[in-house]
């Protein structure tokens, strides 16, 4: 079963390879927003928080990122009872809940957006997006395709997080995502959309990182002690989180001042 799945997760490496001129593209404007002094804004509701802690920040991460994480749609740890996994199901298919996050901030035609969502049809990531349009926002889309085209959306018009996408991004997982069949055992084991996702966010920041350095502003970039020594680590550290603070507070500056607040 071990090598099986490990089988599997080669495949998902050969599939993300595939998208590379897309990689390319969701790289070059997520630039394009950074160099801009903006942000990209990065949502996921459910397991997708992954996802959004992957880009940023973490050890080999950059600021640039708005990573937008709310608790009621993604804290799993305790299950059932308060604050359980049924009602952040639940939540997740609320409608009106994104544009009531996106009215937080004063977002801009310069901004960019990756939306994550394996299924694509949760409610909730699906109209993120549609707000993002709507205000201009560049949005790109991180599904599992095969099993999105399979899945039927929750939205009551049938439309999916591809709809409001200008441009998707495929984990390569299959049906149901879950990628091993064990004798025996009536469904499968073992998710790769996890594994394809990380590929994906992983290669963008990569090249990224490329075009922000040849542009001529280098990203501060969060490295370990055990890399560069204590000092300069610390500087890394401070000078990132600084860098994030400022932009995010751009995204604070006017809000409430071109919207009815409501």
């Amino acid at each position: 079963m071990i090598t099986t799945y490990l089988e599997k997760c080669r495949q998902l490496i050969d599939t993300v390879e595939q998208q590379k001129a897309q990689l390319q593209q969701a790289a070059q404007w997520f630039a394009e927003t950074i160099l801009a002094g903006r942000m990209v804004h990065v949502f996921g509701s459910g397991h997708s928080r992954i996802m959004v802690e992957e880009m940023w920040p973490r050890y080999g991460s950059f600021p640039g990122f708005n990573p937008i994480v709310e608790l009621s749609l993604t804290f799993h740890n305790l299950v059932v009872g308060a604050n359980g996994q049924r009602q952040a199901m639940f939540l997740e298919n609320v409608s009106g809940l994104a544009e009531r996050i996106l009215r937080n901030y004063d977002l801009s035609e310069l901004d960019t957006a990756l939306i994550i969502s394996s299924s694509g049809c949760n409610v909730v990531p699906i109209e993120m997006a549609e707000e993002f349009q709507k205000r201009g926002v560049k949005v790109v889309a991180l599904i599992t395709k095969e099993h999105s085209d399979q899945s039927t959306s929750k939205r009551k018009d049938g439309l999916k997080l591809s709809d409001f996408a200008d441009l998707i991004l495929d984990t390569g997982a299959p049906v149901g995502d879950a990628m091993v069949t064990v004798p025996g055992l009536e469904t499968p084991v073992a998710p790769g959309s996890t594994v394809g996702g990380a590929l994906i966010v992983n290669s963008i920041k990569a090249e990224l990182a490329r075009l922000l350095t040849e542009a001529g502003q280098p990203p501060k970039v969060l490295t370990a002690t055990a890399l560069v020594g204590a000092e300069r680590a610390i500087e890394l550290f401070e000078s990132a989180y600084d860098e994030h603070a400022h932009r995010l507070a751009k995204l604070y500056a006017e809000v409430g001042k071109k919207t009815v607040v409501r």
